[in-house]
C-alpha cells in the first residue's frame, strides 16, 4: 500500500500545498512548527477518517478557512484510486473514493497505515489506556465492523456514566440504568473477542523481534486482560457475555455509590512481560523502548500477514527519542513497505536512509 501524492487546502498550516511520495522512504525534515507532524496527520486520516491528535474535526481547519480538503492518490491491492475528505466545522465528515461515498469505517479497505510517534515510546510505562487506543486502532483497521462496536461502546459508556453521576438529582434515571448495563456487557463481549485474537497474533509476532531486537538478552510476552470473571476470553461470545453479567452483577451497587462505571471494556488492558516480570514496574528505560519498538513493529508485520502488503509506515519524529543502536534497528527493518519519517534538519536521517527528502517550512514544500 502506498500513498502517492497528497494535496492539503485549508488543513492545519497548510493554505495550498501538495507532495509527491517515494514508494520506498521519504524523509520530511524541517525547523519544529513547520508542519512536518500535520503532513503525517494527513496520510494517517486516509486509512481510519481521523486524527490521532484530536478529536474534533473543526482543529484540522486552518485559520480563516471555513474547511479543510485532503485529496490523495494511492495504491491499494494493485488498484490506483482515488481519496477526498472534506472537514467542514459542525458538519459530519465528508468522504470519497473514485467519487463514491463511504463512511470513515469503511476507509479500512482502502488504506492502512502504522503510526509511531514519541507518545508510543510510553506505551509500557504509561496507563491501560495507551494500550487500548493501540488495540482499538489497530484492530478498526483490520476490522471495520470492530469501529462500530467502539462507537456504539463510548457513547454507552458516556450515557451511563452520566446517570450514575446525577442519579441522586434525579432518582428515576436509575430506572435505565440496567438496560444501559446489558447493552455495554453485550458489546463488551464482542470487543473481547476482538482483542484476545489480536493480542494473540501480537504476541507471536513482536516475541522475536524484541529477542533479535535484544540480542537474545531479553523475551517479551504479551497477554490480555479483561475483567476477572471472563473464563476465557477466545471462548463463544455468549459465554463471554454471561462472565461479564456476573461482573457487573457483583459491581452493580458499587457502581450506584462511586458513580463511576466499574464493569466494562474499557477496564481491558494489555501485560507487557519482560523475562517473567512486569516491564512497566521492573523494566529499565531501554527495556521499556525495546518493548515499544518491537510492539509497533509487530503491528504492521500484522497488517502485511492480514492484507498481503505492507500498510504505510508513519514515523513521527520517534528517531530523535532513541538512541544510536535503536535507530539503526528500526531503519533497518523499513526496508519494505513505504515509509514516511518526519525529522529535524540537523540530526542526519535522512542521509542514512537514502530515501527521497522533503523539507518543510511554514506549511510549504520548499
Amino acid at each position: 500500500m502506498k500513498v502517492r501524492r497528497i494535496a492539503l487546502s485549508g488543513f492545519r498550516n497548510y493554505d495550498w500545498e501538495s507532495f509527491d511520495f517515494s514508494p520506498d522512504t521519504n524523509v520530511i525534515r524541517g525547523e519544529n512548527g513547520q508542519g512536518k507532524t500535520n503532513l503525517l496527520e494527513a496520510v494517517y486520516m486516509l486509512s481510519c477518517g481521523r486524527s490521532f491528535r484530536t478529536r474534533l474535526d473543526r482543529d484540522l481547519v486552518g485559520f480563516g478557512f471555513s474547511s479543510a480538503e485532503i485529496l490523495s492518490d494511492i495504491e491499494s491491492h494493485g488498484r490506483e484510486q482515488t481519496v477526498k475528505m472534506v472537514l467542514t466545522p459542525g458538519q459530519r465528515k465528508q468522504i470519497t473514493v473514485n467519487s463514491v461515498k463511504k463512511s470513515a469505517s469503511e476507509l479500512s479497505g482502502t488504506l492502512t497505515s502504522v503510526l509511531f510517534c514519541p507518545d508510543d515510546l510510553e506505551l509500557v510505562k504509561e496507563g491501560a489506556a495507551v494500550r487500548r487506543r493501540l488495540m482499538d486502532t489497530a484492530i478498526s483497521q483490520l476490522r471495520p465492523n470492530y469501529a462500530r462496536l467502539v462507537s456504539e461502546f463510548s457513547r454507552l459508556y458516556e450515557q451511563k456514566s452520566s446517570i450514575l453521576r446525577e442519579w441522586r438529582e434525579k432518582p428515576s434515571l436509575l430506572d435505565t440504568l440496567d438496560d444501559f448495563s446489558a447493552r455495554m456487557c453485550a458489546v463488551s463481549a464482542k470487543l473481547v473477542r476482538y482483542r484476545a485474537a489480536f493480542v494473540s497474533r501480537l504476541a507471536k509476532s513482536a516475541s522475536p523481534i524484541h529477542r533479535e531486537f535484544s540480542g537474545g538478552a531479553d523475551e517479551l510476552e504479551l497477554s490480555y486482560q479483561t475483567v476477572s470473571t471472563v473464563r476465557d476470553p477466545f471462548g463463544p461470545e455468549k459465554e463471554i457475555f454471561y462472565d461479564i453479567c456476573e461482573h457487573q452483577e457483583r459491581h452493580r451497587r458499587a457502581e450506584i455509590d462511586s458513580g463511576q462505571c466499574l464493569t466494562g471494556a474499557h477496564k481491558d488492558d494489555i501485560v507487557i512481560s519482560i523475562n517473567g516480570r512486569s516491564a512497566r514496574t521492573f523494566g529499565s528505560q531501554g527495556q521499556k523502548r525495546t518493548a515499544a519498538l518491537s510492539v509497533k513493529l509487530a503491528e504492521r508485520e500484522i497488517h502485511l500477514q492480514e492484507t498481503g502488503e505492507y500498510p504505510v509506515l508513519l514515523l513521527d519524529d520517534v528517531l530523535s527519542e532513541l538512541d544510536a543502536k535503536r535507530q539503526d534497528y528500526v531503519l533497518n527493518r523499513i526496508g519494505e513497505g513505504q515509509t514516511l519519517i518526519t525529522c529535524c534538519e540537523d540530526d542526519g536521517i535522512a542521509s542514512r536512509t537514502g530515501g527521497r527528502v522533503l523539507t518543510i517550512s511554514g506549511g510549504k514544500l520548499v
